[in-house]
This record gives structure tokens, C-alpha cells and sequence, in this order.
């Protein structure tokens, strides 16, 4: 660090990182913005001089020059509380922060749960004051993506977009197939009277798991009872009134599989203050592996989410769409966890 005519220390400039990794003022660029065309020694010498002069981005003046903020948003479209009582929603935003950070890209928290915040949420957006977004739980009808999408927005959802075709990109699980696998564990156990508590309907996972469910009470020539549904919220408080409604339309239910571990808690605290034993009256099975599903007792059998790798891949395929490439999707598989719930 240099000092001032005044006596003031000058934080340390691109000439000061050159001149102490004796490289050039453009290598040093070439860096920061990406290290392309740069050797693995030069590169290891720039690092090295940053961190020994403590030279930080001017992120200000990078944006003048290349037009970008070097920033990304990541768009919740749900109640504020949501945002709080959901631990996937924590666990995706940590993910996707520590993955971004890699880059030096710094990850906005947006919440938008009303029409206002929404408005002004994408005025902000597309006014350019981020790079791109992730955006995390959109439901059917939904305006923003479609908002987004016509403004050009680089643009990655957390799971499967209704109604977008191939126009956005998404990173989701394999819903279908984790149902399957999770209601087929039910049927292996000997249950017969399966019910099932949905996400909302206006999401993929809700219509997903809901279809996967269907698909193995066919392969299994077990009939399909409306009686036997209930559609949820993906909160504990829904799951307690999923279960109370699944108790008087079926009382005779042995099983029931729940889209969220959250719900899953709900559902287990209504079946025992109903003096229902699990598993041995009912057997419970969730979906993510939250914290939700080892934060109740018995604990959850559950299919589990990739979260570490679901926020890898957001982060991935967003920053390679900010770089020109086209839309994509990824599919990752889910796995089951066997608990003392089912």
C-alpha cells in the first residue's frame, strides 16, 4: 500500500498487484475477469500478490467498463415466514452463497411474497442492478418469470417451471422417480391403505410427487382414492391439517406419504396426539432429508435431496448463461433414507 501526499494510506491499485507478481497490469486483468489465456504460474503469482497487498475489486468501476454488476439475486416468491420456518430454503441459499463466492460474486436475498414486492423486485432486476437470478419456488401463473424471460434475463430455477417448455433453465430432482421409490418402500412393508399429503399443486413438486405416488399404486393394483389425498403448503401448521382431514376421511389409513419433511413433523405430532403409534399403526415417509426429518421422533424415513449439488449446479449453469451459453436443465436423482418412521 502506497501513501498520499497528505499522508494518507492509498489502498493498493492492478500496478501495485503487477508490479509485486512481476507480471503485466494486463495479466493481472485477465485474472479478475476470469483468467483466460493466463498460465497456471502467472495465475499462481496474481493470487499470491492480491493477497499479499490486500488488493480489493473496485466493483464500481468494473461495472462502468464491462457493463455488468457482478452480482446475482436470489428470488424467494414466497411469505416472508416461509422464508424462515422452511430449512430447505436456508440450506439452498447457503449453498448457492459459498458456490458464487468462489468467484467473487456477491448473492442478493430478495423476498418477494405480494404483488408490490414483486413489481418492484423486477423493476430493480431488470434495471440491471444484477447479472442474473435464482429463483427458488415459483408456482404456476407466477408473473415474475415471465416477466424476467421477456426482459432477457439470465435466468435458473430451483426445480422444473410450469408452463415454460424449454425457455427457462431449471435444476431440479428427479420428483417423479423419488416418489416412486418412496411409495414403493411403503408397499415393501406391507401397507395397503397409503395416503398421500401433496406439495401445492401449483408447483412441479406438488404435481410430480402427486403423479409418482399414482404411477406405483397402479404398478402395485392398488386403487387410487380421492379420500386418500390431500393437498398441503409445504409448512408444519398444513401438514397438522392435512393429517387431521386424512384421519377423518380415512380412518383406516396405514401409511402416508408427505412432500416435505416439514409437513412430515406436522403430520407425526397430529397421528400421536390422535394415539396413533408410528410405525407400527401408521408408517410416515417424507421428502427432502432436512433437518425437519431428525428433528422429530421417531425420526423420518425420507428421500433426500441433493442440496449441496442442486446450489452447485444452480450457480453453474446461471453463470454459464451470463456468459452467452443457451438454457439448460439438470436432473439429479434423489435417494432414500431409511428411518424408524416407516
Amino acid at each position: 500500500m502506497t501513501t498520499s501526499a497528505n499522508g494518507r494510506r492509498k489502498p493498493p491499485t492492478v500496478h501495485d498487484v503487477a508490479r509485486e507478481a512481476g507480471v503485466s497490469r494486463g495479466t493481472v486483468s485477465r485474472v479478475l475477469n476470469g483468467g483466460h489465456y493466463v498460465s497456471a504460474t502467472a495465475r499462481k503469482s496474481v493470487d499470491a500478490a492480491i493477497k499479499k497487498t490486500g488488493y480489493v475489486v473496485n466493483r464500481h468501476a468494473r461495472s462502468l467498463i464491462t457493463g455488468r454488476s457482478d452480482s446475482v439475486a436470489f428470488l424467494l416468491t414466497e411469505p416472508q415466514e416461509k422464508f424462515f420456518e422452511d430449512p430447505n430454503f436456508n440450506v439452498l441459499l447457503r449453498g448457492c452463497t459459498e458456490h458464487l463466492a468462489r468467484h467473487d460474486i456477491p448473492l442478493l436475498l430478495m423476498l418477494a411474497s405480494n404483488e408490490d414486492e414483486r413489481r418492484r423486485l423486477t423493476r430493480y432486476i431488470t434495471s440491471g442492478h444484477v447479472d442474473g437470478v435464482l429463483l427458488v419456488s415459483s408456482h404456476s401463473g407466477d408473473p415474475v418469470t415471465a416477466e424476467l424471460l421477456d426482459a432477457g434475463i439470465p435466468l435458473v430455477a430451483c426445480g422444473k417451471p410450469l408452463g415454460f417448455g424449454g425457455k427457462v433453465s431449471y435444476v431440479a430432482v428427479d420428483e417423479r422417480e423419488g416418489a416412486h421409490e418412496m411409495v414403493r418402500h411403503l408397499v415393501s412393508t406391507g401397507r395397503r391403505r397409503i395416503g398421500m399429503i401433496t406439495g401445492p399443486l401449483d408447483t412441479p413438486g406438488g404435481t410430480e410427487r402427486l403423479a409418482g405416488y399414482r404411477d406405483v399404486l397402479a404398478e402395485s393394483e392398488l386403487p387410487y382414492d380421492p379420500a386418500l389425498v390431500v393437498e398441503g403448503d409445504y409448512r408444519r401448521s398444513g401438514g397438522e391439517a392435512a393429517a387431521s382431514q386424512l384421519l377423518d376421511q380415512a380412518p383406516d389409513m396405514d401409511a402416508v406419504f408427505v412432500a416435505s419433511d416439514l409437513m412430515a413433523q406436522g403430520v407425526v405430532s397430529t397421528l400421536q396426539r390422535a394415539g396413533r403409534v408410528i410405525p407400527d399403526d401408521i408408517a410416515v415417509g417424507g421428502f427432502d432429508d432436512s433437518p425437519a426429518a431428525t428433528a422429530v421422533s421417531p425420526a423420518l424415513t425420507t428421500m433426500r435431496q441433493p442440496f449441496d449439488r442442486i446450489s452447485a449446479e444452480m450457480v453453474r449453469v446461471l453463470l454459464a448463461q451470463i456468459a452467452g451459453e443457451d438454457t439448460a436443465a439438470v436432473i439429479l436423482p434423489t435417494e432414500l433414507v431409511v428411518r424408524d418412521s416407516a
